[in-house]
């Protein structure tokens, strides 16, 4: 594209949000992996996101726990793994090696190397980089005959996974951890390890490890063009900054990722420059209809950029929004976020909308349906955010 760059105001961005993230009625996807493969992740911390923000995005979510628990533990294709940011997401499982090349890679050398060290610090040497690499090789070697285990199986495998030692000490915040929580988180950065089925429900965080399905090495910088195109083609435009905080990745990766997948600057409201993918830049038509939607804690659609303003107003985020930056649970009318919702402990849905100023009976209708429909899918599951929110939980107690 030659000449001023093209402009995108925050009316095509919400259009282009509600088209590409599954959002919009038409729009809306006919399996979890049409939605994970859309969204490029879903946010993994809290267990519930994953189906809540599948649910949301489906034409029929009659299904939806068993269709993702089948994706995730039958089929195998959706991955829960670490990924950007050092956070736990669900991948579409042909995207798993990019991941793991474009951001893994440099992480769980961080993480591997500080195990070693505090390891050996924690333990008067006691416990060495080649003992982990024997008790690594061994609790591997189990869990492959299992196929799937918690780590208790694994310590009743291998009982040097029990061994402790001291963190920090001296410090606030010092503590003794354990060899086997340490080894399975850095393993599983390294992408050769993967969480499993659950030990309880879908909300559970009480997870089984599996040794991850074997995929190809990519080269880094190969690996970061390929999901920064993935990325903007399902977010954009996005700006530099929302990239990098997105990634984790420092600035001259972003960098060299945007000219290496062809990325085109475009013009963004207030005069910032933002960036879509390659031969994305012309006009997209408007969802055929207003839309809703009850969006989950930690969604990814809310969770993908630190900038929002152009679909939430500032005055929300205090309600909406945990001190760390967590969002909890949002509702959604045509491309912003107008109010949140929450469980009660008899089952109920209930919402408010503390935005409702511009919001007619039309919208009103509609939130009213998809809360319906929330409540009908998810039956007598109970569901508390992880990070709780101000305007949560005033919701879950009246």
């Amino acid at each position: 594209m030659t000449g001023r760059p093209r402009h995108i105001g925050a009316a095509e961005r919400r259009a282009r949000l509600g088209l590409r993230q599954r959002l919009a009625g038409a729009a809306r996807a006919a399996a979890p992996e049409e939605v994970a493969d859309s969204l490029v992740a879903l946010h993994g911390t809290d267990p519930a996101t994953v189906y809540l923000a599948v649910g949301a995005r489906l034409a029929d979510a009659r299904e939806t726990v068993a269709r993702v628990e089948r994706a995730l533990y039958e089929d195998r294709s959706l991955v829960r793994m670490h990924g950007m940011r050092h956070t736990v997401f669900v991948f579409p499982a042909g995207l798993t090696a990019v991941v793991h090349a474009s951001t893994g890679l440099d992480i769980a050398a961080k993480a591997r190397a500080g195990l070693v060290k505090d390891m050996a610090a924690g333990s008067g040497g006691r416990l060495t980089e080649e003992w982990l690499d024997e008790v690594e090789a061994s609790a591997l070697a189990a869990l492959a005959r299992r196929g799937e285990a918690t780590v208790n199986e694994l310590t009743g495998d291998e009982p040097r996974l029990k061994e402790q030692f001291a963190y920090a000490a001296g410090k606030s915040y010092e503590g003794v951890h354990t060899v086997s929580s340490r080894l399975m988180r850095v393993l599983g950065v390294e992408g050769r390890v993967v969480r499993g089925r659950p030990l309880g429900s879908w909300t559970s965080s009480q997870f089984r490890w599996a040794v991850a399905p074997p995929h190809p090495p990519l080269p880094p910088a190969e690996a970061r063009a390929g999901l920064m195109d993935r990325w903007l083609t399902a977010c954009g435009p996005a700006t530099e900054a929302d990239l990098k905080w997105w990634t984790g990745w420092k600035v001259t990766d972003v960098r060299g990722a945007l000219a290496a997948s062809g990325a085109v600057a475009v013009s963004l409201d207030d005069g910032v420059t933002g960036y879509v993918a390659a031969g994305d830049e012309g006009p997209v038509d408007e969802p055929d209809a207003p839309w809703a939607a009850l969006l989950p804690a930690l969604d990814p659609t809310p969770m993908s950029r630190p900038d929002r303003d152009w679909f939430l107003e500032p005055a929300l985020r205090p309600a909406l929004f945990d001190r760390s930056g967590n969002v909890g649970p949002t509702v959604w009318w045509d491309g912003r976020v107008v109010g949140g919702w929450a469980q009660r402990p008899d089952g109920e849905i209930v919402w408010r909308l503390p935005a409702a100023g511009g919001v007619g009976r039309e919208a009103l209708d509609a939130i009213a349906a998809e809360a319906e429909r929330l409540r009908a899918w998810v039956g007598g599951t109970r569901i508390t955010p992880r990070f709780r929110t101000p305007l949560e939980r005033e919701l879950a107690a009246e």
